[in-house]
């Protein structure tokens, strides 16, 4: 198996630890992109292709294994809102696929050899929203709506040909519940990913119910979280081992706290990568960062790993 058609990434998985990426938007705002806009960083699918590419770059050549694509706020009804027709806001979404492989490529073709994959990021309804509300969930939908609305572009992805679906950032087990509903029958693997406070999501369900709702859903290969304080992590580890029996994914935030008014990160960091072995001790099996963790960041888990 060569690394230009690396093996499934839950063989991977069962054979050691996996490294991910880092943030997107501080990555494209590092290389001078404006993101205060409600599309964030899929406003650059239509408008910069080539700076989600470079972007995906920087991180495989820190060391990152898997590339999450700029999709985690590109959505139907949020293309809509900016005047982008259903069948251009399908192509977007399918670039974010392309241009993830296209990152990967590029790495091989500088002699990076290891086997690289692509997670096709599915955010969660309050993305779309625009206003924070992905840390609260609790959106006054139903199930069934919360399925319909995810379902359509779950499908486009998975028409891609991503190597897994990245269910992340979701903050209420309902939303959950949807997005476990939405997924079958698409033959493409996921990981669902929760955003946490202390021992319970954001929406305030304790973890113990929100991790079994995967328990027993073939199409997910790992649980865990992201988004989060690097001090939640620990717990939601050991929390998802015990109740799943699965994988867990972690890729928490630098530890600065997003404050969705002002628009802006307030706080100072408390991600090291020396906290990564004990995660992976835990049984943490995939692990990177989210926001406002960076490619230097995530050569550091890498070697604290040994990945590299």
């Amino acid at each position: 198996m060569t690394s230009d058609t690396p093996a499934p990434l839950a063989e991977a998985l069962a054979a050691g630890t996996v490294v991910l990426d880092g943030g997107m938007s501080n990555q494209l705002e590092s290389a001078g992109h404006d993101l205060s806009d409600e599309l964030w960083s899929a406003r650059l699918l239509a408008e910069r292709p080539d700076a989600v590419v470079d972007a995906h770059l920087a991180y495989f050549e820190a060391g990152a294994d898997v590339a999450i694509t700029a999709s985690y706020q590109a959505t139907f009804e949020g293309f809509a809102k900016r005047g982008i027709a259903r069948e251009d806001a399908a192509r977007l979404l399918t670039l974010s696929v392309e241009l993830a492989r296209e990152a990967a490529r590029r790495a091989r073709a500088k002699g990076l050899t290891h086997p690289l994959w692509v997670a096709a990021s599915v955010g969660p309804y309050g993305a779309m929203l625009a206003d924070g509300s992905e840390y609260r969930g609790r959106y006054g939908l139903s199930v069934a709506e919360l399925e319909r609305f995810h379902r359509p572009r779950l499908e486009v992805l998975a028409a891609a040909g991503p190597d897994v679906l990245a269910l992340e950032t979701v903050p209420d087990a309902d939303e959950a519940a949807a997005l476990l509903r939405a997924v079958r029958g698409l033959d493409t693997p996921a990981w669902l990913s929760y955003t946490v406070d202390g021992g319970r999501t954001r929406a305030g369900q304790p973890l113990e119910e929100a991790f079994a709702l995967a328990a027993d859903a073939d199409e997910v290969i790992a649980v865990g979280v992201n988004c989060c304080a690097p001090q939640d992590v620990e717990h939601a580890v050991e929390t998802a081992v015990r109740v799943t029996g699965k994988p867990v994914v972690v890729y928490p935030n630098s530890g600065e706290a997003w404050d969705a008014g002002a628009r802006a990160w307030q706080g100072r960091s408390s991600f090291t990568a020396e906290q990564v072995e004990g995660w992976r001790r835990t049984g943490a099996r995939l692990i990177g960062g989210c926001c406002r963790v960076g490619p230097e960041a995530i050569a550091s888990i890498a070697r604290a790993l040994g990945t590299v």
